[in-house]
Parts: structure tokens; C-alpha cells; sequence
């Protein structure tokens, strides 16, 4: 190792640390392994099944189910679990509130206290358990972002608290850990500077670009030749982030004004495709620069009535999912599941264009996605829509669907994907009866 490369580059006169992508000219402790990265992202309103679940098990087949096409570039990073099971987000006999049971149960495994109220009680979320071991690793122990506000007070869902609906990482019983929506703050939080979006604000933020740009200059010289070209390609991606964030500001300064007293976003894309694609792009940033390695990304609230005119349905997502077998309500339900995945599919082509080691940062994700519903039309909680994608480091053989036992808990993938993660001690999470077989 080159003792004058240190674990992170300290812009100067920012007052910001900034850390760097992975790169092999950097010592790890004893070893050159890059580190895993755990991510977990939810869709509201479960799936229409027939189109996300494969016909056999074993290999996926070389064409993909209609709502996973999307993510046939990325096909022999995907593991389809079929057959799990949240049992802790049906009533057992607290009566309506399947969609704020889904959210709330999704990473904690735990029965949600019924209450509208500040009583709130669940339990930690699986990437927190993680974060709270390792999150010191990193400039930012997780990072939790989502196209929907939270909310922490009042009732969404038949007697829940908002607080359940909105929320899907828990720091602890009665502390949700609250999701940031703007792409701007997101930003602010990886690189160190302030949330407010002013012309001040935009003028720091180009400026810490520059001076990650200027000292990265000056470190490539120490670099190997593929971690050279790494930094090129990590500063690429920053300025293109930055040059996205600088149009949408623009953007914003020629919107009428507001009402008196009302203030409009002004920093977040209007689009909620380029909204959601803008906070992945940002997600891939934290996690190539290892600003992070436990993140959770919510794509909207459970129980959202988003319209989704801009891809042709109009209808409200969770009207729809109450499809009573409408063939048209289910193709329009479908087709808002394929355009997630397309967004997901956007996420993953960000990442794996990062190269890393012998290969590229899905090598050594563990990202979980789906939903903690199945059928909308039916609020079940088993045979949920769940993709495993990464190889964990070479800890998970993907390409495959693999179909599980009826009632097989959600909170078993948990609990393997904590130990992948590297944290011992952890014998039980949720309701976990012990660890999924055949992952790797």
C-alpha cells in the first residue's frame, strides 16, 4: 500500500470528508475483499403474481416473467424467493390494517401495536440491526431515502398510526428512522453540506464538486491503473449527479409563484419517474462511494393512490389493487409493477457499470425487493413478490427461483443477509425460525 493514501480524501477548506470508491491501492485491514453492501427496497400494494413469478424452479428461464423483463440485463444477479411469509402483518385478531402492518412488519418481523396514537410499537428493522454493528465503518451508518414523505403521528390505516404506513426502517420499539425525499438533501448528507436549496447552496455544492475533483486529481497519481480509472469513473458519476441537480434547480426558478405563504418544492423533479430515478442515481453514489453499505429506499408509502398517468394509468395504485379479477385493473396494476422494476433495473445498471475488484459492486450487494403484500385485491401476506439480487460477495448463487414452504418466514432471509453482512451474535430476528437454506 502507498502509506500516503488514506481511507478518505478531506476536501480542503470544505470541512467535508469525502470518502472514496473501493479501490484495491487501499489497504483493508489484511485483506483486498471488497465490502458488502445490504439494501432493501419496498413497493406498496403487492404485485400482480402471474406476472412476476416464474413457471418452474431451479434456473431462470432465458425470458423472464412480464414484470421482471426490465431486469433481464441483470438476469444472473436475480434470485426469485417464492413461498415467504409475514405472518406478524396479518391481524391476528386486530381486525382491518393490512397495508400498515405490510410496511411495518416488512423488516422487522414484529406485530405492530394498533394505535393511532403516540404509543407506537414495533421493533428494529434488519438494516438497522446491521447498521447499528458496522455503521461506524462508514461516514454514514445507512441512508434512508423514498419517493413518499414519512409520517410519525395520526391514522392512515384503519386504527395504525401514520408511523407504520411510511416508515420501513425502525431504530428501535418506538423510533421509526425517518426517509429523506429530496435528491438535493440526499446529496447533502453524502457529501456534508446543507440541506437548504438556495443559490448559495447550489453554488457550495458545485464548489465541493470542484474540490473533489481537484484533490482526486492529485491522488490518481499514487493510484494503480485500474483504480485511476476507477476515480475517473466515480468522478463522472458525481458530475453528472451534479449537473442533474443544477437542471432541476433551474427548472424550479421559472415555476409561477406561490400563494403567499405557501412554499413549493423546489428541488425535487416534478416527474415522479425522474424523481425516482434521480434518488436511485443518488443511492448508487452513496453506495459507490462507500459513503454507506445498509441503505433502505421506499418507492412510495404502503397503501399509495399515486396516479401513474405518465405511464398511462391514471386510476389511483391502491384502487386498482382492488382489482376484484378485472382483467383491465390487473394489466394496469401490472404495468405499474414493471415500471418499478424498470426503475430498479435503472438502479442496477448504475451499479454494476461501478467496477470492483475482478468485478463490479453487485458482486457484493444484497439488495432485497418486493412487498409485504402479495395480491392487493386479496391483502394476503404469504407468497409475497421478492427478488434477492447481488452475490453477496460470492455468498449467494443467483439465477435462480427458488420456492420455499408454505409459511416459511420473510424474516428468515433477514436473519442470512445479517450474517452475510458480518454481524455475529444474532441468533433471532423477528419471527424468524432460523436461516434460508439454498441461498448460496
Amino acid at each position: 500500500m502507498n502509506n500516503q493514501i488514506g481511507r478518505r480524501l478531506f476536501l480542503r477548506g470544505a470541512g467535508t470528508g469525502l470518502a472514496l470508491p473501493w479501490l484495491e491501492s487501499m489497504a483493508w485491514g489484511n485483506t483486498k475483499v471488497p465490502p458488502r453492501r445490504l439494501v432493501y427496497i419496498y413497493i406498496p400494494n403487492g404485485a400482480h403474481m402471474p406476472a412476476w413469478t416464474p413457471a418452474e424452479t431451479g434456473a431462470l428461464a432465458p425470458e423472464l416473467p412480464e414484470t421482471l423483463r426490465p431486469l433481464a440485463p441483470y438476469r444472473d444477479y436475480i434470485s426469485v424467493l417464492s413461498g415467504l411469509t409475514a405472518d406478524k402483518a396479518r391481524a391476528n385478531g386486530d381486525g382491518p390494517g393490512d397495508h400498515a402492518r405490510a410496511m411495518a412488519t416488512f423488516l422487522t418481523g414484529r406485530q405492530a401495536r394498533k394505535t393511532a396514537g403516540a404509543d407506537i410499537r414495533i421493533g428494529i428493522s434488519a438494516d438497522q440491526v446491521v447498521a447499528t454493528k458496522i455503521g461506524d465503518r462508514t461516514h454514514l451508518p445507512s441512508l434512508e431515502i423514498g419517493a413518499d414523505k414519512g409520517l410519525n403521528a395520526g391514522g392512515c390505516d384503519s386504527g395504525y398510526s401514520c408511523a407504520y404506513s411510511a416508515n420501513l426502517s425502525w431504530k428501535g420499539e418506538s423510533t421509526p428512522v425517518s426517509k429523506e425525499t429530496d435528491p438535493v438533501a440526499v446529496f447533502g448528507r453524502i457529501f456534508g453540506t446543507t440541506s437548504e436549496n438556495d443559490p448559495t447552496r447550489r453554488a457550495s455544492r458545485a464548489r465541493i464538486v470542484d474540490l473533489v475533483i481537484q484533490d482526486a486529481k492529485s491522488l490518481r497519481g499514487k493510484l494503480a491503473a485500474d483504480d485511476a480509472r476507477k476515480v475517473d469513473e466515480y468522478l463522472e458519476s458525481i458530475r453528472e449527479v451534479e449537473r442533474r441537480l443544477a437542471k432541476v434547480g433551474e427548472t424550479a426558478n421559472n415555476r409561477p409563484s406561490a400563494p403567499e405563504g405557501v412554499k413549493p418544492p423546489i428541488s425535487s423533479p416534478s416527474d415522479p419517474a425522474d424523481h425516482l430515478r434521480l434518488l436511485a442515481d443518488m443511492l448508487a453514489l452513496a453506495l459507490k462511494s462507500d459513503a454507506t453499505r445498509v441503505a433502505s429506499f421506499v418507492f412510495a408509502n404502503e397503501g399509495s393512490n399515486r396516479s401513474y398517468k405518465f405511464i398511462g394509468v391514471p386510476e389511483g395504485h391502491h384502487d386498482l389493487s382492488h382489482h376484484g379479477q378485472n382483467p383491465e385493473k390487473q394489466a394496469k396494476i401490472q404495468k405499474i409493477n414493471a415500471f418499478h422494476t424498470s426503475v430498479l433495473a435503472h438502479f442496477l445498471g448504475r451499479l454494476k457499470e461501478s467496477r470492483e475488484g475482478q468485478g463490479n459492486i453487485l458482486d457484493n450487494l444484497m439488495l432485497v425487493y418486493g412487498s409485504g403484500i402479495g395480491d392487493g385485491n386479496r391483502h394476503n401476506h404469504d407468497e409475497l413478490p421478492i427478488l434477492l439480487i447481488g452475490k453477496g460477495g460470492g455468498s449467494i448463487k443467483p439465477g435462480r427461483h427458488l420456492k420455499y414452504p408454505a409459511e416459511t418466514p420473510l424474516a428468515n432471509l433477514h436473519l442470512s443477509l445479517i450474517d452475510r453482512m458480518g454481524v455475529t451474535g444474532i441468533n433471532r430476528h423477528g419471527d424468524s425460525t432460523g436461516k434460508l437454506e439454498d441461498l448460496s
